[in-house]
């Protein structure tokens, strides 16, 4: 069966025979993977005509909307995905982490933009800067989609998994994409691919699928589009350096499996719960997916005194392991993704073993497979080696045997500890289990540099945390060096990755109407009905309301201190107050925005429906007894928000700028107030 490409609204099969694709179980063949025959000029011009301009035309909550839709007819079929994950060698758990671990972070994604994000097709970043003395000319940033392609190069490991994660922002930002997965594993991925176009729910062009080699793909690319690669640093390497990428100086991000480590405490004594969760996670990590993880632990880096302890603890841990077909209930570890990876796994470890002691499994080593139809080419035995000069002997720090294979290493001190870490040249993630909250600390700020996720484990937070291998959509997922150089995953920062950030320089009244929220020195305007009697709909940006005025009374600070039971000796002490900053007694700062919210309320029923928020709260100047106060109110900004089934009316968020004015026209109290507001329509 020849694999075919999504290519231009068709799928497509490679001309020739292609490359043969086996079970890495029992070695049957699974599919050929060919990409002759693929128009890849045609294929960049029609993401970024028919994808790309159909993904611009929605909001960002569309697209939020349109991705959460996918995930759950994507979370329909899993079944599917998990029979045909079987083929890979991926146990039960290693398939929960690649596909339903994939689908939450769409999930995640969508989530993400819908809060941080207001409905709209860009993004307005950070507040406004002023740019002159009487603030005429400001500025603010905004983010707008990029008018190319992602191209997304994925790894064998995850297939499902690295792919959802990078499409997820990546579409969220308005940008189609182009998936590349890695031929060993492309059959995975090209199913899920194929549900995604079958549901409909995303436009024609958003995504295509190339499955083999990706030609002459980046000859195509140019300033407008993106490129993220997966996999190791040779061939990261490779496609950073490409002629076009470097003249076009096109956005690369990479992602290279790396040499992580983790650290067990100097403190930690053999008998505390800290050396049993240290011993669970090497493990864990050497044979979950069968050590093919970016993150999993390669090097294990133990106090001098207790490596006899931590060895033996490990090969005991790792007798229980039982390798074979993951259909059997008893098999906890199945094979590599192929026989490829099973040699090269092999070659490293022949590598690593002349410069470090072969102390658990390796290259010789027999095990037994559980399964009637297993095939032992593509299986490897979990591998401990021993490196006891780890400052000086170089090989565990640059060679990386992709697979359940990790280098025990000692250490005199924790300087030296993290000296060792060092030695990694930069990683996706580092671990630290402790419960010495110093040696935390210490760690944290001399490894941090060389790291992209740093894990802290103890007594106190293993039950709930996610692990060491575990990226997690809202934590950064990459690391300097040897790790790429990148970030993928970090919550809203992925988004922005595709997209432009440009400044806009101009007018207040101007910059209000291209980012449509209202900016301090903007045209304000107001109407004979009250702004709390319109809809939604009704309101627009720079809609202003100014309140009467109300003089500070001391019975006004004595009730507000009575009700609050808030008795500071500047609301009520004069002589203590004279000798503060204040010189003289003065109102609580939470009865100022008290007042005004009395001030510019409109207390009968209507359009808003609940006071949604306070934020960006600043008390600027005192107020004092006899001072009088004033409000201004301005519409600032407007969110759409989706109708959930439980909700009677449709809705959405109001922000408000208010300001609180005293009797010299001075800002006493700044914050936004947020209304949820019914909305005329659903």
């Amino acid at each position: 069966m020849k694999l075919p490409s999504y290519h231009c609204g068709e799928w497509l099969e490679g001309l020739n025979e292609g490359v043969e694709v086996y079970n890495a179980i029992n070695g049957n063949l699974v599919c050929k993977v060919n990409s002759d025959g693929v128009d890849f000029k045609r294929m960049v011009e029609y993401s970024r005509e028919v994808g790309g301009a159909a993904l611009r035309k929605m909001t960002i909550h569309d697209r939020a909307n349109m991705l959460k839709a996918l995930a759950k007819h994507l979370m329909s079929k899993k079944d599917i995905f998990y029979d045909i994950a079987a083929q890979t060698g991926a146990t039960k758990v290693d398939s929960w982490i690649d596909i339903e671990g994939g689908l939450a972070t769409m999930f995640s994604y969508s989530g993400i933009a819908r809060r941080e994000f207001a409905n709209e097709a860009f993004i307005v970043e950070g507040g406004p800067e002023i740019l002159s003395a009487k603030g005429s000319f400001i500025a603010r940033h905004i983010l707008t989609p990029k008018r190319g392609v992602a191209v997304h190069i994925n790894a064998f490991n995850f297939p499902c998994w690295g792919m959802l994660e990078k499409i997820a922002p990546s579409l969220i930002a308005g940008m189609p994409v182009i998936v590349k997965p890695a031929t060993a594993t492309a059959y995975l991925t090209q199913a899920m691919v194929k549900e995604m176009i079958a549901s409909g729910l995303l436009p024609e062009g958003a995504i295509q699928l190339i499955c083999g080699s990706v030609g002459d793909l980046l000859a195509h690319l140019d300033e407008q589009d993106v490129l993220t690669f997966t996999g190791s640093a040779t061939t990261g390497k490779k496609l950073r350096s490409h002629s076009n990428i470097v003249e076009k100086s096109i956005p690369f991000n990479m992602e290279a499996d790396s040499l992580n480590c983790a650290i067990l405490g100097e403190t930690v004594k053999v008998t505390d719960p800290e050396f049993d969760l240290f011993i669970t996670e090497v493990a864990k990590e050497m044979t979950v997916k069968a050590g093919q993880k970016c993150t999993a632990i390669r090097r294990i880096i133990v106090p001098a005194a207790k490596v006899n302890e931590v060895s033996q603890a490990l090969k005991l841990r790792l007798d229980k392991v039982v390798m074979g077909d993951p259909a059997s209930s008893a098999v906890n570890m199945g094979p590599l993704a192929g026989r490829d990876q099973c040699l090269d796994v092999k070659d490293a470890v022949a590598k690593l073993s002349d410069f470090c002691k072969l102390i658990y499994g390796g290259n010789d080593a027999s095990f037994k497979l559980v399964g009637p139809d297993t095939k032992i080419d593509a299986f490897y035995p979990p591998t401990l080696l021993l490196c006891d000069k780890p400052l000086t002997i170089h090989a565990p720090h640059n060679i990386e045997a992709f697979g359940p294979v990790a280098t025990i290493m000692p250490y005199d001190d924790l300087d030296q500890a993290v000296e060792i870490a060092r030695l990694g040249k930069g990683s996706l993630v580092g671990s630290i289990v402790t419960h010495d909250d110093k040696e935390s600390i210490h760690f944290v700020f001399n490894a941090a540099a060389y790291h992209g996720r740093l894990l802290i484990l103890n007594r106190d937070c293993a039950k709930e945390s996610t692990g060491h291998g575990s990226p997690l959509p809202g934590l950064v997922h990459g690391g300097p060096g040897r790790a790429g150089g990148g970030e993928e995953l970090g919550g809203s920062r992925a988004i922005k990755h595709y997209m432009q950030r440009t400044a806009i320089q101009g007018s207040p009244s101007t910059l209000m109407a291209v980012t449509k929220e209202y900016v301090a020195g903007a045209n304000t305007s107001s109407s004979s009905s009250h702004p709390f009697r319109k809809y939604f709909e009704e309101l627009y940006i720079g809609e202003s309301l100014t309140t009467h005025r109300r003089t500070v009374t001391e019975t006004d600070i004595v009730n507000f201190g009575c009700l609050s039971g808030d008795h500071f000796y500047a609301h009520f002490d004069d002589l203590a107050a004279k000798d503060s900053l204040f010189g003289q007694r003065v109102a609580h700062g939470y009865f100022i925005i008290s007042a005004a919210a009395g001030m510019f309320v409109d207390p009968a029923p209507g359009p808003v429906l609940a006071n949604y928020g306070l934020e960006n709260l600043r008390f600027v100047e005192p107020v004092a007894i006899g001072d009088t106060i004033q409000v201004k109110i301005t519409a600032k900004k407007k969110i759409k928000k989706d109708k959930r089934p439980e909700e009677k009316k449709a809705s959405g968020v109001v922000v408000w700028d208010v300001e609180v004015m005293n009797q010299h026209g001075t800002v006493v109290a700044l914050y936004d107030i947020l209304t949820l507001v019914e909305r005329l329509s659903e």
